[in-house]
């Protein structure tokens, strides 16, 4: 069934939606910038920025570190909240570098939390509790902000009043309000012992000591983040700190509603509109220095972290502690070199908005021509847009997006040199520099960038970036009388025309970006195979280590093939949810290759890109692509060189296979190309027993009796009299990896236990002929978690395991399996984190079942 043309349209308007709320929002704050901004020069904002003291930047450095200290408690107190007992080090790296990630790219709970998701899991935690951690720190800062504001609105209402013009009255109800909800919060804590339920979630009630922490880490880090603006503004900015605290408070919430990255202009508006008598170029000089120490900076280390780390990869071992910071960091290395590389790109197109420093561009005119000056400016700003626009490709690790970056970021560093001696616009590029070749082996993902599809929050990343720096160029100049003569006018000290051509450069080249984006050849529909495909696929398969790659064979999923013509993905699609079978097939590389290449043409359908019973080994590549893992069973694996019918153990397996021989059974395993011949006695066998079970068959996880597709399998029989009464076509590889059975079939008058008998003859023919490993399929439901925080699936999924006899005898399965005594492997699902996942456990049961109604009935 193919994806309606309708709901893709509503999931694509659904991101636009959000991503053009921002923008209005981001526009509204450069208005507001603008109005209060008049009358004031930006060389008197960066003058009050370089009078800074040392002193002052050395407090502001030791508030900074504070803050993210108590960031780190949020973690801690969550992973101690649901039972888990990491290393510090591990918890307050982790919230170090999602931190970082968050605050400059916006949205915190999604891009910080995705930071969370990806290193969590590494370190052992389910998707249940790392979801759980990620909600607790969000539900630890919403009690700080909402205690600090309530107690600003109820004590501090008049300075309030004339901030929000709102009646003071109305204030210091919603103070009350605000400081009530509190409370009960944490009297709920005290009163509450059963589990809550939230949408299919159990919460544990967090005990009150849990709740007094959380009050305490979240005030001390809105604290310390306000005594950092606090410690910069000097002293003409008659302001007192608890005064400041409030305002800080109201606008850093105002930036995390607005969802523009770091609340940039959001931010600063709210302060500027919170101070009216405040000097407005102090006041901006200082919200500059914060923005350097609380944002940026967190953000170089984080890179260099991750740079360190990629080198001592190539190096020897040193001590312990340092390993575990590289090996945290290195998780989320593309992550952090994509943010850095977008805010790399910001600076440069600002600093080409902003007057060059006179003395350093005298310095350049006396040595080099004007030219060169010029073209320099324009290149810088190029070099930015450049870097802003493959930071996405970064994100998703493509190859060629590293190494344009690469030369983009040489070409930074020169023209910023050459522009204006702009050393620290070279320093900045010279660090992402560093860090992304250090990084360079985790950019091995060759894909076409024009076929990367950008998200509409990328890109209204990218269009506030240049109206920012728009604003700013305007600002700079102001002063400026602007004619169309100013567009030609070429001089040393002339910086407003270069601040007009490079802006026109970057609308030009952005707008011819999106031109040739929006021409490139749209994704392939997806589409049954046919013949020449199946074969492509057939001469993959027999090179697969996992024996159900041969599910392609069937032909009822459409194949994605990678560009090497070495592995594809298998999938159907039911609404909007695009279903792959299993792990991509095929080469390491090559599997990752294809899992985004997956990912990427779901996404255009505007669909969810879900992943049906994926090995735990390939868990991080799908984390890193923003998907939650979620536990579907166990699968039987037997180790053939381990295989006997000797001893104790399988005394009751040895019985059945000699009293199944005696019954006259006899065991044959027939190559592909003699099933033809055999096809009418299958097909009578296969019918007797559909009937025999009142059942049907079923398809996309499971073999059909289609002739074109056990031609293609060996068959492995039993004979009885000389005539067949049952029959398994076998999935093998010319590896000899793993050996599995797909179709199992028996007539009404095949001996007892025939299936016994048959699997006990697989097993020995199996270690005969060199295989390692078979697959005796998959115990649904088997080893979920029932702890207090499953969520109520996995809980309804044990009950169904341990009672659920009249549906399906699922226990039963495992016990049956259990007595060749295999290894259990867990298998899972990997889907959209959200609350959809009924729906996405409803398509993939109606494609195994054929329909909705063949999952209620046989």
């Amino acid at each position: 069934m193919m994806i309606l043309p309708f709901a893709r349209w509503i999931s694509f308007a659904r991101k636009i939606a959000w991503a053009g709320i921002a923008l209005v929002l981001f526009l509204g704050a450069l208005w507001v910038l603008h109005r209060e901004m008049a009358g004031v020069h930006f060389a008197d904002v960066l003058a009050r920025f370089r009078a800074l003291s040392g002193r002052d930047f050395g407090l502001a450095l030791v508030f900074t570190l504070a803050s993210y200290v108590a960031l780190s408690g949020y973690d801690w107190l969550a992973l101690r909240h649901i039972g888990r007992r990491l290393p510090y080090l591990n918890i307050a790296l982790t919230s170090f570098i999602a931190t970082a990630v968050g605050h400059n790219l916006g949205m915190a709970m999604l891009s910080g939390g995705a930071v969370r998701y990806r290193l969590y899991s590494l370190a052992g935690l389910s998707a249940t509790e790392v979801t759980t951690v990620i909600g607790m720190t969000g539900l630890t800062f919403g009690i700080g902000v909402s205690f600090v504001i309530g107690l600003v609105l109820l004590f501090e209402t008049t300075e309030a009043a004339q901030v929000l013009h709102l009646p003071p009255g109305l204030l210091q109800l919603i103070g009350m309000i605000l400081l009530i909800a509190v409370i009960i919060y944490a009297m709920w804590g005290s009163v509450r012992r059963k589990p809550l339920m939230l949408r299919g979630w159990q919460l544990t009630v967090p005990r009150p000591d849990t709740i007094a922490l959380q009050l305490v880490f979240a005030v001390t880090d809105l604290a310390c983040a306000a005594a950092i603006l606090y410690s910069l503004l000097p002293a003409d900015v008659a302001v007192s700190y608890l005064h400041l605290l409030g305002i800080f408070v109201l606008a850093i919430s105002a930036g995390i509603i607005s969802h523009v990255p770091g609340g940039l202009g959001v931010f600063e508006s709210v302060l500027l509109l919170s101070l009216p008598d405040a000097p407005r170029d102090t006041l901006l000089g200082a919200v500059l220095a914060y923005r350097a120490l609380y944002f940026l900076l967190p953000l170089g280390i984080a890179a260099l972290l991750a740079a360190a780390q990629e080198l001592h990869g190539q190096r020897a071992a040193i001590g312990r502690s340092l390993v575990r910071v590289g090996e945290i960091v290195s998780g989320v290395s593309p992550q952090l070199l994509a943010v850095l590389a977008f805010v790399t790109g910001a600076v440069l197109i600002f600093s080409g908005s902003t007057p060059a420093l006179i003395e350093r561009t005298e310095l350049l005119g006396a040595f080099l021509p004007l030219p060169f000056l010029e073209i320099s400016h324009m290149t810088a700003s190029l070099a930015g847009l450049g870097l802003m626009l493959l930071a996405h490709g970064l994100h998703h690790r493509v190859n060629a997006a590293y190494h344009l970056a690469f030369w983009l970021l040489v070409v930074a560093i020169v023209a910023s040199l050459v522009k204006g001696l702009d050393y620290e616009e070279a320093t900045i590029s010279a660090l992402a520099l560093v860090a992304l070749h250090a990084a360079r082996h985790a950019f091995h993902r060759r894909a076409s960038l024009l076929a990367q599809p950008l998200t509409p929050g990328w890109i209204v990343l990218v269009v506030m970036a240049i109206l920012g720096s728009l604003w700013l160029g305007l600002f700079a100049y102001r002063h400026v009388d602007y004619g169309e003569e100013l567009w030609w006018h070429f001089a040393l000290k002339s910086d407003a025309p270069r601040f007009l051509r490079a802006s026109l450069l970057i609308i030009l080249a952005g707008t011819g970006y999106a031109v040739v984006r929006l021409l490139s050849p749209r994704p392939p529909e997806p589409g049954l195979p046919g013949l020449a495909e199946l074969e492509r696929a057939n001469e993959i398969v027999k090179r697969s280590p996992k024996s159900d790659a041969a599910l392609a064979l069937l032909g009822d999923k459409s194949l994605l093939f990678s560009e090497s013509d070495d592995g594809f993905i298998m999938y159907q699609v039911r609404g909007r949810s695009w279903i792959a079978m299993g792990d991509p097939v095929g080469p390491t590389a090559t599997r990752e290759l294809l899992a985004w290449q997956f990912r990427e043409l779901s996404d255009f359908h505007g669909g969810r890109t879900i992943f049906y019973k994926v090995d735990a080994n390939n868990l991080p590549l799908y984390i890193d692509m923003g998907l939650a893992p979620l536990k579907l069973g166990e699968e039987a694996i037997i180790r053939l060189e381990d295989f006997t019918l000797q001893g104790s153990a399988r005394a009751d397996l040895r019985q059945i296979h000699r009293r199944v021989g005696r019954d006259g059974a006899s065991f044959e395993v027939i190559k592909p190309e003699q099933v033809t011949e055999i096809l009418p006695v299958l097909q009578e066998v296969s019918d007797q027993w559909l009937a025999t079970k009142n059942t049907r068959e079923k398809g996309f996880a499971l073999g059909q009796f289609k002739p074109s597709y056990l031609t293609r399998c060996h068959c492995a029989l039993v004979y009885k009299a000389g005539r067949i009464v049952a029959f398994a076509n076998l999935w093998t590889s010319d590896g000899h990896n793993e050996l599995s059975i797909d179709l199992m079939r028996y007539s009404p008058d095949a001996p007892k236990s025939v299936m016994d008998y048959l699997f006990v003859e697989l097993l020995l023919w199996g270690a005969l002929h060199g295989y390692r490993y078979f697959n005796l399929g998959m115990a649904p439901l088997s080893g979920l978690e029932s702890h207090p925080l499953a969520p109520i699936w996995h809980r309804v999924g044990t009950l169904l395991y341990r009672h659920g006899e009249h549906f399906y005898n699922f226990e039963g399965l495992r016990s049956y399996k259990q007595k060749f005594h295999p290894e259990w492997q867990p298998r899972y699902l990997v889907a959209p984190r959200g609350l959809g996942l009924a729906t996405v456990l409803m398509d993939v049961s109606a494609l195994i079942s054929g329909s909705v109604k063949g999952v209620f009935t046989r």
